[in-house]
């Protein structure tokens, strides 16, 4: 349909054009390539005037387009049926390097996609900006109809301002090295035997076939799953699921390296989600009012995304993001819930 193109790439196309540059400025520079990120912040993200309402029919033009490149119902997990223990994999990131299926992550494949056939009226995908920090958005977070949550993020002690509720939520095998110390003593390993348990039947997505550092990690994770019969439904990403869906973003002008796990779940949820409302996207270490903001709302990390090494291109993405909030594709929700975004 080539209509449906045709408004996403207006839609993302909006961001390089000339009336809506002003919109989007970043001190002063519109081209992100070439912004001094150290104190970078993102003006007017709500214009005076700006009520936010549904588009309906941009998300359903998104969702046919997106399509095109991938099925989040297919794409969101490998099968049991595809793979079986032994079977060689190249990682999707290292080409060179392959592991072997174990018997665990054999063990824990689904048969059938934990989303086959769902539909959801609303769904919020909670990203991990400081920017949630005293947002109050808990309430309304825990309200939407399914709710996605990144990199096994901690919630009990923030749950005002980012809700308990848990649907789907990630994992880079990264987060074990970050979080829990890669499983250094038995304190570690408690700490995250208690997150596992705390997600009670949710979706957990493990990209395990990604980059070859994460292979001990994950097999950590699928050990502990099994050995302690932790009430989860493991989900292993397709090995195509991150080239079409970089596809998909590149087609419509939207130059990302590698897409963040925020990107990731918009993408995918498109597929089963009437209408997407997202919470702690803000990739600057400062808030509208020049505040500082944390990287993540439940740790001290610094902003080191911003290096010429790094593989995200936030800014990018959130400008993108923010092009199809005002368009009323999704809501992008920043600073405090209960008010108008």
């Amino acid at each position: 349909n080539s209509g449906g193109r045709g408004t996403i790439r207006s839609a993302v196309n909006s961001l390089h054009s000339k009336s809506n540059r002003a919109e989007v400025v970043i001190n002063g520079s519109s081209s992100p390539a070439v912004v001094d990120r150290s104190n970078e912040s993102i003006k007017h993200i709500k214009p005076a005037s700006f009520r936010w309402r549904h588009n309906q029919t941009l998300s359903l033009k998104i969702r046919k387009q997106i399509l095109k490149f991938l099925d989040a119902e297919k794409d969101i997990s490998v099968l049991k049926g595809t793979l079986k223990p032994g079977d060689v994999i190249h990682y999707v990131f290292d080409r060179d390097s392959t592991m072997n299926v174990s018997q665990n992550l054999y063990e824990l494949l689904p048969r059938t996609s934990p989303l086959k056939g769902k539909r959801f009226r609303t769904c919020a995908i909670v990203g991990n900006s400081g920017i949630l920090l005293n947002s109050g958005c808990g309430r309304e977070i825990d309200a939407h109809s399914f709710v996605i949550r990144c990199n096994l993020a901690p919630v009990q002690d923030y749950a005002w301002d980012v809700g308990m509720k848990t649907d789907l939520v990630t994992m880079n095998p990264s987060v074990i090295q970050r979080a829990f110390e890669d499983l250094v003593n038995e304190t570690w390993r408690e700490k995250l035997l208690q997150r596992l348990h705390s997600l009670n039947g949710s979706i957990l997505w493990i990209p395990a076939f990604m980059a070859k550092g994460g292979k001990e990690r994950v097999e950590w994770v699928n050990e502990l799953i099994l050995k302690h019969r932790i009430n989860v439904r493991t989900a292993y990403p397709s090995l195509r699921l991150l080239h079409a869906v970089r596809g998909y973003w590149l087609t419509n002008k939207v130059h990302i390296k590698r897409p963040t796990t925020g990107l990731l779940m918009y993408t995918l949820a498109t597929r089963f989600c009437n209408r997407i409302y997202l919470y702690g996207f803000w990739p600057f270490p400062r808030d509208q009012n020049q505040n500082p903001v944390k990287y993540h709302y439940y740790d001290s990390l610094k902003y080191g995304y911003t290096s010429q090494a790094s593989p995200h291109t936030m800014p990018l993405e959130f400008k993108a993001l923010k092009t199809l909030h005002q368009q009323g594709a999704l809501k992008l929700t920043v600073g405090e819930c209960g008010g108008a975004t």
